[in-house]
Formats: structure tokens, sequence, C-alpha cells
């Protein structure tokens, strides 16, 4: 078996266990920029970045590097997509709904109120038909995108005041990822704010934020959070999980070898995998340390919940209205979410909800 047929037959996975190195040595040497929307003291999202530029050096031999620069290092935070359409920078990684601005189907490739969980959206851009849709979405700003890590679940962010109703939203400005979310909870009241994770401390610390929602515990304890507001709220029901993608300009990718297309792929697979594997790995010890050094843990009150429902099914239908995008990729997310839901009835809920009740 050849070099090209074992990395697209085998993956990574059995590439790296038969001890090839699959150098394309005939190949003159490729240096790409990746720039992402996240700090460099996260090791999580930006560290999923590292893995990817470590992981696509390893597999080409050295022959293909990516240098993975944090935001704010080549550009800013929020910049990089731009970059990316425009061709002055190869690959960005980021989080889709950041550009909604762009195009409000955008966050279909990241994350909506009520939407898929991690597992389901994997299933969705894999065997359903959310990839390819997403692809046709993609390619008209110039860019193809390769699925990175997904947060899981997320909390509903730090507030410095109780939220007993939703009465308690109006007025409070709150940093909060871009898209729907955004609509639904300006409906209710809320100023939304969309910043880079860098900027939300400062922000949070000097009073222009009364509220933040980033990821869960351990981004959340990195940033600092907890010194500047008591308050922690779940479940983060706008994101029930969350991906990030890498963006790759069509023009750069289109330069390169077989090989090296599936190196870019089975390198995005790598560092996905481990960033959901350690969002779930770090969560729960970083949520007891909070708990313990002070930080007050609660739900939202049913009323909230209800609310942020109605909200959010308004602020569908009216993006369904206006985008053409929107409306078929968000109706096929929709209709794939039934069967995923019918799974779960008779599967994963009544174990969990047993498992609750139950020492082990």
């Amino acid at each position: 078996m050849d070099r090209r047929s074992l990395i697209k037959g085998a993956g990574i996975a059995g590439v790296l266990a038969a001890g090839v190195a699959p150098a394309v040595h005939a190949q003159p040497a490729i240096r790409w920029r990746m720039a992402t929307s996240f700090p460099k003291s996260l090791p999580t999202l930006h560290g999923a970045a590292v893995k990817f530029s470590e992981t696509v050096s390893a597999l080409s031999g050295g022959k293909f590097e990516v240098s993975a620069h944090a935001a704010g290092e080549l550009m800013p935070a929020l910049g990089v997509v731009d970059a990316v359409e425009k061709g002055t920078l190869e690959v960005a990684y980021t989080a889709a709904y950041y550009f909604t601005g762009k195009n409000p189907a955008f966050a279909l490739s990241c994350a909506i109120p009520w939407g898929l969980r991690t597992i389901a959206m994997a299933a969705w851009k894999r065997h359903g038909n959310g990839g390819k849709l997403l692809a046709e979405l993609f390619n008209k700003y110039n860019f193809r995108a390769f699925t990175g890590g997904n947060t899981t679940m997320q909390m509903a962010g730090w507030y410095r005041k109780e939220i007993n109703s939703p009465e308690d939203l109006k007025g409070l400005k709150m940093r909060m990822g871009g898209g729907v979310f955004g609509n639904a909870m300006a409906k209710l009241g809320v100023v939304p704010q969309n910043l880079p994770g860098g900027e939300i401390y400062q922000a949070l610390e000097k009073g222009s934020l009364d509220a933040v929602e980033f990821v869960g515990p351990a981004d959340d304890e990195i940033l600092g959070f907890q010194k500047v507001a008591k308050y922690y709220y779940y479940p983060g029901w706008w994101e029930i999980s969350a991906d990030t993608d890498y963006f790759v300009n069509n023009a750069a990718y289109d330069k390169l070898s077989d090989e090296n297309k599936a190196i870019i792929a089975a390198a995005a697979d790598v560092a996905g995998r481990d960033m959901t594997a350690k969002y779930q790995a770090l969560n729960p010890p970083a949520l007891q340390r909070l708990v313990a050094g002070g930080t007050q843990l609660k739900a939202f009150p049913k009323s909230v919940m209800d609310a942020g429902f109605k909200a959010s099914m308004e602020s569908f239908e009216e993006e369904r209205e206006k985008s053409e995008d929107f409306k078929k990729i968000y109706d096929d997310l929709r209709e794939f979410q039934k069967g995923q839901m019918l799974m779960d009835r008779v599967t994963e809920l009544p174990v969990m909800e047993y498992m609750r009740s139950v020492k082990f």
C-alpha cells in the first residue's frame, strides 16, 4: 500500500500505529499561517490549534508546517475570517457564530439555542446533510470548513446579581456569542455584546458588562470571571454543544497535493477529538474548585427557560424569513434533531435520570 492510500484508508490512528511518517519528500516544503480567535492562555481552544499544527507537521515529516497564532498576534480575534476569505491568510481557527454579520447561517456550524448535542452535531455534519449544506454556504466566501472540537454542553455564565425571573434580565449588558442567541436575549431585554475571549475579563471588571457567558468551568476559571461575578448559572441552553471550525482558503487548499489535503482533514479530526475530551476531563474538577472558592452555583428558574425558548423560536422564524441560506440549513438541522431526540428518550435520558438517584 502506498502512502496516499494509507493516509486516506487508515486515517491518522492507523498511520501512527503503523509507525509510518507520511512525508511527501518529493514536494517542496509548505509554510502556512493560522490565526485563531482565542487567547493563548486557554489550553482547550487555542491548544486545539497547536495540536492541529503539531499533527500536520508530524504526518508530513516536517514538510508541511502550519504556524498557530493566538488572537491579536497576526490580527484581531474577529478579523480572522475576512483574512481567509481574501486569501491573506491560509487558515482561521474560530467559532463560526462570531461572524453571523456575514450570514446568519454561519451560526449553524457552531451553535444555536436549543440545538444539537455534541454527538448529534457530529452525526448531522458527517452522516446527515449538515456537512454538505455548510460546505455550499462557506464556498460562497472562498473557504472550506474542517470541523474542529466541540465544547460540549456549556454553562449559562457569570452574573453580578441573581436571576430569579425574566424581569431580572432587562437592561443586563451581557457578553455572548453571535447569532440567534443574541437576538433572542435582546427580546428579553438583554443588551448583547460580542467580545472575544481575551477582552471579556476587563469589561466585566470595569462594569461595562453585567454578565458574561463564555464556555464552561475550565476556561472560565483561567479567565478569572469568578473574581468579579459570584453567581454562576446553568444550563447554557443557547449552547447545548458548540463546534469550532478550521476555515481554509480555497485557493491555498487547491494547491495542495492529495496527501497534504488528507493530512489537513486528519489533523482537524485529531485536534477536535482531543479538545472535546479535554473539556470533559477538565470541567468537573474546575467546577469543584470554583464552588469551593465561593462561587454560587445556581440553576435558571423555569420561567427564564420558558422565556428563553419562546424568544429563541421567534428569532428563528425571523431569520428563516430573511435568509434562504439560514432557512435551508436550519430546517434540515431540526428535522435531523427529531430522530436524535427520539433515540435520547428511549436510551440516554432514562439511564441518566436513574443514575442521578443512585450511589456508586
